[in-house]
């Protein structure tokens, strides 16, 4: 019995398909599951299998057409067997464009009966006029690589290049230096900041010529933990680990076109009024552009802060030879329980990130705990 060749619903998106290319002849054997055709949905360019075995006896509708799904495109069956009734009941083929256009009479085909139902659906999706493109498939069908002309000159034209500055290119090198070959881990711990934000206060009340900041008490609480914890201000150095004696501290600062790490040396030995003096002198000629190589390179510990940029956290990538990064969010007000008691508190988020090569969990939370103490006690520093 002879057995219908329907093209399919391959897609739930799918309204029609395109045979794209019979892979049997008319008149040929198939087997059931062999592949009949290519066909193409709005998606992709799909096989089109056999569900019957026998002679493939007529093929309705020719390569490069559109048809709706549930079209008969074909009859399988035996050799001489009588087909006219299941012909009968099929409308009649739809000639390719090439016949269209080769018929004197008749209206040429527009560009959508031209194209594919993938080829529209990226010309709706990209603005193109089908109107405009050329095709060079059968027939003079419009394919999906007649698009890639239109659709590059659209990219090209929503696209700005801008070339890379000097210190972007150092960037560039630094940190993909340093996050491809560290393995980096990160501890996140919540610092209270009352005590440091009411000195903050004070210092600008107090109208000196130096006031106190946030970042001057990160500094100095980062140098008390380092000189406790001696064991992350260091560099792994392929078969030894070096510990620094001298605690060298960079601050990134954010400029128009990148960012610097101006280094605060010899904050272990510096009194919280020497590293405010120091860092502002500092950090303002770092921003004028005014700083010796050796006052931007061989930090031993690095200090990030986006606080003031309203960011709650972050994961700092650290630069070698340094093996930890610092990184700062806002001070935040949050509720806090004292005695029982629901409160306002002001709360910091404080990320460590830590080259694992060097520098084990524990130890980084412990170096934590001792930073988080010396900003509860800043008055100390």
């Amino acid at each position: 019995m002879a057995s219908r060749v329907i093209m399919p619903k391959l897609t739930d998106s799918m309204e029609e398909g395109v045979v794209v290319k019979w892979r049997k002849a008319e008149g040929e054997r198939v087997e059931s599951g062999d592949v009949l055709a290519e066909i193409e949905t709005d998606k992709a360019v799909m096989d089109l299998e056999a569900f019957a075995s026998g002679t493939l006896l007529k093929i309705l509708v020719p390569e490069g057409t559109t048809v709706p799904s549930g079209t008969l495109i074909g009859v399988i069956g035996e050799s001489e067997e009588d087909i006219k009734d299941i012909l009968r009941g099929s409308p009649p083929p739809i000639p390719p464009p090439s016949e269209v256009e080769g018929k004197g009479g008749g209206a040429a085909p527009s560009a959508e009966a031209l194209a594919s139902p993938r080829v529209r659906t990226l010309a709706r999706e990209h603005g193109i006029d089908l109107k405009t493109v050329k095709g060079t498939g059968p027939g003079g069908r419009i394919v999906e690589r007649d698009l890639e002309p239109f659709l590059l000159k659209k990219e090209q034209s929503t696209v700005r290049e801008i070339p890379l500055t000097q210190m972007r290119k150092a960037i560039v090198r630094m940190t993909t230096q340093s996050k491809a070959p560290v393995p980096h881990f990160y501890v996140t711990i919540d610092a209270d900041m009352a005590e440091g934000l009411r000195m903050v206060e004070e210092s600008k009340k107090a109208a000196t010529p130096f006031p106190l900041s946030i970042n001057h008490l990160l500094i100095a609480a980062s140098a008390r933990a380092l000189k406790q914890h001696p064991g992350l201000n260091a560099s792994f150095a392929g078969e030894t680990i070096r510990i620094f004696s001298s605690i060298d501290i960079g601050i990134a600062v954010a400029l128009e076109d990148g960012l610097i790490v101006p280094v605060l040396r010899d904050c272990g030995s510096k009194t919280l009024e020497q590293i405010v003096e120091a860092e502002r002198s500092l950090v303002a000629r770092a921003r004028q552009r005014d700083l010796t190589p050796e006052e931007y390179t061989g930090a031993t510990f690095l200090i990030s802060n986006l606080g003031k940029f309203d960011v709650e956290s972050f994961s700092a990538v650290i630069l070698p030879p340094a093996a930890a990064a610092l990184a700062v969010g806002s001070v935040r007000e949050v509720p806090v329980v004292r005695d029982g008691k629901v409160e306002v508190g002001h709360r910091m988020t404080l990320t460590l990130s830590c080259d694992h090569r060097v520098i084990d969990g524990a130890v980084a939370a412990q170096f934590l705990q001792t930073f988080k103490q010396a900003l509860v006690r800043a008055r100390d520093l």
